[in-house]
């Protein structure tokens, strides 16, 4: 039976996000398989790797050598940058005409139709992962916005004590219909509902403006905009700045209030909720409550929530225990605030783990149908990953958690004036980041299996 996926509005939404391998459709790569050595085995090592970073980061106290390391930085002109601003804003909005026309006009067949490989192997696995590996280039491809900073604005006020959290609901919701929703393999209903969410964003953006609807509303921008910092090149105006990876996410402010401490765990939760639903624990976990005569989807939005507060729940922990432990008066909310940003890098190492074979495996399939989008293809070119490449997932988590250990260490230093008070502050964090390790760990080691009862 061919998994259904929501594509449309979700993926173009959700594309940043991060999705399990098994996510995609009929473009679904191998399935995978299970560990060889005892679970148990696997997932204390990575977990014990975690905490041991955070024993070797603890021998770093000199404060001027953390500042070094974090304040390091080159700068480059970029020649023509104005023509290649203009190229790229050309090609987002030239991509999402080819999905429109291509997923109405297109091959029925996924494999064989430019839309859904442009979407979900192209967009949603390959800029996604140049938005942490290079750097953000969805500030500018961006052809919503494109368009939006062309039309005249209403500017009306946006209520402050929405915050973030619009962008928050929208996340989860997003992701809930990307797993549930029927729409899998259709072209046509991946470009209907292109259209719709070009409808729903523009009119989002000339009602409050560009600004201030992709600073706050829109989920995918503020995806991008993480993402953006996890990676070593950055955009200054003028031209590219380089940093060292992850440098980024220590600066002050780059998480601001509940809501967007909100914002990072949810996406972090969700990246883990897409895995886990396509593993045989779920399965055995749901089918219970599916026999009771309760509705899959009730089931799949139940745990959607109920795990995104799990998550929650532990972070907010986490903060008021660190407050203790540092013996400080900042308020847990401040703490919770300036320890989120190196959750990004967890996130975008765990993406990074279900996306790279993926993209490599239908990479030449999508290169087939881009130069020729309207013509059916009998079979595509897929490329098949050795046996060893799932070492590179596993790898990918490790080292995820290792930079999110050490960017928390640089915040802790800045935060705190005392080396022991710094310290002990982070006491609390690392070993919510060792249960976020070992959950994404078990997630990536188990058998992945088609989502059941739907």
């Amino acid at each position: 039976m061919l998994r259904r996926r929501a594509v449309a509005v979700v993926a173009l939404a959700v594309l940043a996000v991060g999705r399990a391998t098994a996510h995609g459709g009929s473009l679904a790569q191998d399935i995978r398989e299970p560990l060889t050595i005892p679970t148990w085995l696997f997932l204390s090592t990575g977990g014990a790797a975690v905490g041991a970073s955070f024993l070797l980061a603890s021998f770093v106290t000199d404060r001027e050598l953390i500042d070094a390391i974090h304040d390091w930085r080159r700068g480059a002109a970029v020649p023509g940058r104005r023509v290649a601003v203009g190229l790229l804003r050309a090609a987002g909005i030239a991509g999402v005409a080819l999905v429109v026309v291509v997923g109405y006009f297109g091959p029925t067949d996924a494999r064989s139709n430019a839309a859904i490989l442009l979407v979900w192997v192209g967009w949603w696995a390959g800029l996604s992962m140049s938005a942490y590996l290079l750097g953000n280039s969805w500030s500018v491809l961006n052809p919503w916005r494109t368009v939006a900073e062309l039309l005249p604005a209403l500017d009306l006020r946006y209520p402050d004590r929405l915050g973030a959290w619009p962008s928050v609901v929208g996340l989860l919701a997003l992701v809930y219909l990307e797993v549930v929703s029927p729409l899998a393999e259709n072209a046509s209903l991946l470009a209907t509902t292109v259209v719709a969410y070009s409808a729903v964003t523009l009119i989002g953006a000339v009602a409050f403006g560009p600004s201030t609807w992709f600073g706050q509303v829109d989920p995918p921008a503020r995806v991008f905009r993480y993402y953006g910092r996890v990676a070593p090149l950055s955009s200054d105006g003028d031209g590219l700045t380089l940093r060292l990876p992850g440098m980024a996410l220590s600066e002050r402010r780059l998480v601001d209030g509940r809501d967007e401490v909100a914002f990072v765990l949810a996406l972090l939760w969700v990246t883990t909720f897409d895995g886990f639903v396509s593993t045989p624990a779920w399965r055995g976990l749901a089918g219970p409550f599916v026999g009771l005569g309760i509705p899959p989807l009730g089931v799949y939005l139940l745990a959607l929530l109920l795990g995104f507060g799990l998550f929650w729940s532990l972070y907010v922990l986490a903060a008021r225990l660190s407050r203790s432990t540092a013996e400080t008066f900042l308020t847990p909310a401040a703490l919770a605030a300036r320890f989120a940003p190196p959750l990004l890098a967890i996130v975008a190492g765990y993406h990074f783990a279900h996306y790279l074979d993926y993209f490599l495996g239908l990479a030449p399939a999508l290169g087939q149908t881009l130069a020729a989008p309207l013509t059916a293809r009998s079979t595509v070119l897929v490329l098949s990953m050795p046996g060893w490449f799932g070492g590179v997932a596993m790898a990918s988590i490790i080292v995820g958690h290792l930079l999110a250990i050490w960017v928390a260490h640089a915040a802790a230093y800045d935060l705190f004036p005392g080396r022991l008070q710094a310290i002990r502050s982070q006491y609390p964090f690392i070993a919510v980041m060792v249960v976020y390790t070992m959950t994404s760990l078990w997630v990536i080691s188990q058998p992945d299996i088609p989502l059941p009862y739907l």
